[in-house]
Order: C-alpha cells, then sequence, then structure tokens
C-alpha cells in the first residue's frame, strides 16, 4: 500500500484480444498520463487497473476474471475498470464479479477519466456506465506505441456483417472510419518516433471509408486510404492485418505489389472451406472468389505471406464437410493458418442451430488444422531460404538471442545485438531451426562475433 500511497494517480493495463484492443488501450492511456496518472506494470500496486477484454470465445471472458484477479492480489485496495467488447456485451454478468468497481462501454470508455475521479472500492455491484450498441456511432482514432519497433493503428471501427457465430458487431457497433487527414496524420506522429512498422487495424478495415464523414457514404475507400499512406516519409513498412476476401480488390493488391512502404503479407479469413457452410455463416464469398484472391496474390507477389483465418466445429460441420475445408485449405499456396474452434455465443443466430459439433470432435478438428498449419509455414519457409531479405529486429533478448521478421513475415533468429535493436538489416536466410525460425547465413553469424 505504501507504493500506492506515494504515487496516489497510478494505472496498470491489460490488454485481451485483437490489435484494435491494443491501440485502443494506448490511446486511453496516453489520456490518463497526459491527466498525470503514472503507468506501471500490472503486476505492481496500483491506484487504478483497465482490463480491456475480447469476447472472441469463451476463453477470453475466462480470461477477464483471472486477469481481475491478478489485480487484487497486487494490490487489494486498487480501482478494478473493465472496458472493451466483453463489458459491451455483458456489463451486469461482469459488475458482479468480486473486485470490479467500474464497467465501461463502447462509448464511455474513451470517457474514462471523468469516472475515475468520484470512484471508489465497490463492496457489492460494480457501477455500469454502458450505452445502446447503436449509440457507438462516432470514430475515436488509436494507434499502439508499446514497443519500439511496430505500432498497432486504428484506421476503422464496428461491422455491418452479420455473420451468424459473431458478436463483434453487438460489441463494436456499425461500421465507421477514421478520415484519412487523421490516419495520415497519426503515421507521422508514429514516424516521428522512429517506429519502422505500422499494422493498420480495424474490425473490417476493407470497409474503410463509411462512416468517414458521419453516414454511410463511401466518400473514400480502402484502395485511397492505402495510396495515401504509401506517401508517408519515415515509415519504412506498413503491414495489413486482417481483410475480408470480397474487400480486398485486384487494385489493392496491385497497389502493394508496387508500394514502397506496404509489405507482401496478407491474412485473409476464409471461416470454411464449404460453400454450404459460408452460405450458414452468412459470409459474402465463396470459396472460388477466395481462391481466386490467393492466386492473384501470387500472381504478382510469388513470395507474399498469405495467412488464413478458419473456424472448426460450425454447427452443421459434418466429417464430410470438414474435410471440404482441409482438403481446399492443403491445396492453397498459403502461409499459416490461424485456427478457432467455434464456441456458441449468446444473441447470435448460429447458437440455435442444429447440428452442433461435440466438444472432442471440434478439437480433434483443431488439432488437424494446426497441423497443416505448421506444414503450410514450413513449405513457405523453405521456399525463402537461401534469399537475402530485410528483416526488422525487435528488442527482447531470449537466452542469448534476438527476433525480428522478413516483410513477408519469416521468423529469423540470431544472437542479440543491442545495436540491431528497431534496426532493418538485409540477411541471407539459412536454414530452419528446432523453434520454426530461420537461422541467418553462417557468415553473417561471424561478422556478428567479429563485431563483439
Amino acid at each position: 500500500m505504501s507504493d500506492v500511497i506515494s504515487q496516489p494517480k497510478t494505472v496498470a493495463f491489460h490488454t485481451l484480444g485483437c490489435k484494435l484492443n491494443f491501440a485502443e488501450t494506448s490511446t486511453i492511456a496516453r489520456q490518463l498520463t497526459d491527466a498525470g496518472y503514472q503507468k506501471v506494470n500490472f503486476d505492481e500496486p496500483a491506484k487504478v487497473y483497465i482490463i480491456n477484454t475480447c469476447s472472441v470465445t469463451e476463453n477470453a471472458d475466462k480470461e477477464c476474471k483471472l486477469h481481475v484477479k491478478r489485480a487484487a492480489k497486487a494490490n487489494p485496495d486498487g480501482l478494478v475498470v473493465i472496458i472493451g467488447c466483453y463489458a459491451q456485451l455483458k456489463p451486469e454478468e461482469i459488475s458482479a464479479i468480486d473486485g470490479v468497481d467500474l464497467v465501461l462501454g463502447a462509448k464511455e470508455k474513451f470517457n474514462i477519466l471523468s469516472y475515475l475521479d468520484d470512484l471508489e472500492k465497490s463492496e457489492s455491484f460494480a457501477q455500469i456506465h454502458s450505452c445502446e450498441i447503436d449509440e457507438a456511432d462516432f470514430f475515436v482514432g488509436s494507434y499502439s506505441i508499446g514497443d519500439r519497433t511496430r505500432a498497432f493503428l486504428k484506421v476503422q471501427d464496428g461491422c455491418d456483417y452479420k455473420c451468424t457465430y459473431c458478436t463483434i458487431p453487438l460489441a463494436r457497433g456499425i461500421s465507421r472510419s477514421d478520415t484519412i487527414d487523421n490516419v495520415v496524420n497519426n503515421a507521422k506522429e508514429i514516424a516521428a518516433r522512429d517506429i519502422k512498422e505500422i499494422v493498420l487495424t480495424g474490425v473490417n478495415i476493407g470497409d474503410y471509408g463509411k462512416g468517414e464523414f458521419g453516414n454511410k457514404k463511401h466518400e473514400h475507400t480502402f484502395l485511397d486510404l492505402i495510396t495515401e499512406l504509401d506517401k508517408v516519409d519515415g515509415i519504412e513498412r506498413i503491414r495489413i492485418s486482417s481483410i475480408e476476401p470480397n474487400l480486398l480488390k485486384d487494385e489493392s493488391i496491385d497497389l502493394v505489389s508496387k508500394s514502397r512502404s506496404f509489405v507482401p503479407h496478407f491474412h485473409i479469413p476464409l471461416q470454411s472451406g464449404s460453400d454450404e457452410l459460408l452460405k450458414k455463416m452468412k459470409r459474402r464469398y465463396l470459396t472460388t472468389l477466395y481462391k481466386n484472391r490467393v492466386a492473384k496474390i501470387r500472381e504478382v507477389m510469388p513470395d507474399a505471406a498469405i495467412g488464413v483465418d478458419v473456424i472448426v466445429g460450425f454447427p452443421g460441420e459434418t466429417e464430410a464437410l470438414f474435410m471440404e475445408t482441409y482438403n481446399f485449405l492443403n491445396s492453397l499456396p498459403i502461409s499459416y493458418l490461424h485456427v478457432f474452434t467455434y464456441s456458441e455465443r449468446e444473441n447470435t443466430e448460429a447458437a440455435s442451430m442444429d447440428g452442433a459439433v461435440p466438444i472432442p470432435e471440434r478439437k480433434r478438428r483443431n488439432k488437424m488444422l494446426r497441423i497443416l498449419s505448421e506444414k503450410k509455414k514450413m513449405e513457405f519457409y523453405r521456399t525463402q531460404l537461401g534469399k537475402k531479405l530485410p528483416v526488422l529486429w525487435e528488442h527482447e533478448d531470449k537466452n542469448g538471442f534476438m527476433h525480428g521478421f522478413t516483410e513477408n513475415y519469416v521468423r529469423v533468429t540470431k544472437p542479440f545485438d543491442i545495436q540491431s535493436v528497431n534496426q532493418i538489416e538485409n540477411i541471407i536466410l539459412d536454414k530452419i531451426l528446432e523453434d520454426g525460425s530461420v537461422s541467418i547465413k553462417a557468415t553473417q553469424f561471424e561478422d556478428f562475433l567479429a563485431k563483439v
């Protein structure tokens, strides 16, 4: 308690979920530090603990409770504030968690300072300030600067799609965007901090432009956005996070292929390789379109990294339909998978669908696709061996080694060198190591040792 008394305005953050959450946490942190709060680590004594939650999976909900307990352990008298998607979807449920003092919804989280001044430790249920989600029709620009290497830049929020398994529209509201001027100015601020890489984030970034001027008109498009960002000086790399296949147009792919700063890396949600299930999911494409997008990328960027999101165990996914997905993914020249096990979410269409897949079967299918993902990644890495590629080195020292990523998302390892942190170096990819990363050419190890 003495630490808290001597520094009464201390705040700690923990973020769950997506890159968008990290961007928003960073923006809220800057609001609080500008108001005189000192940021400390989450496991240290603090006056306020802010947990930014996710609600994509059931485990994310459970994680929220775990981190409330962590905060209580660090300081039993600390004030615990819950924000994020879980807070918008289930504020009453969160308010009953022992140790939580304040729950803020999608609109209120950006006004957090106005709620903290008079907040006291709750003896029973937490205070709730949560809007109806249709009131979340405004945009708050955000970017994260959590480390020196890369920043997550929020360009879009919300989603107008009605995928039958997803709660995100209920948690984040309608699709809306930042203005191009604001995004470009944020990118310039990031560049001024000597951060080498920007990752564009949002809920549905391919829908960029909608809501940019407070209405549904597409005054600008995603292509307009990336065209302007490509002109910003001082940013070495811009990486596009997840983008829907139906919104990833050929013109955008062509721009990336010729860009000075956009890297050859795409992450494109598939969710299922079965057209029957894609229709049940209310996705806005079928497998033919997806296959064509991958083919277009490979045509203009043969060495591009292509990541895929896929869901296993969706209601009605028979063994035959799962194998359709497996075989479709196996046939595609992709680089890795992010595999999600379907979990029932309240207030979604899929939760009441027939044909529930037993949990053990969902887990078995998840494991099959994770093995396939590792196979695809190793196949992709092997195609890159012997090539000379630029690597952006990260700051962490892991047992005397450091890691970095090539433009096309190959994870590379070399002996730790403090002078390499946040630097881009051209290296020759040598061989795949046991941890799944790639080593640099032996002569470059010798060059490194000669400098030490």
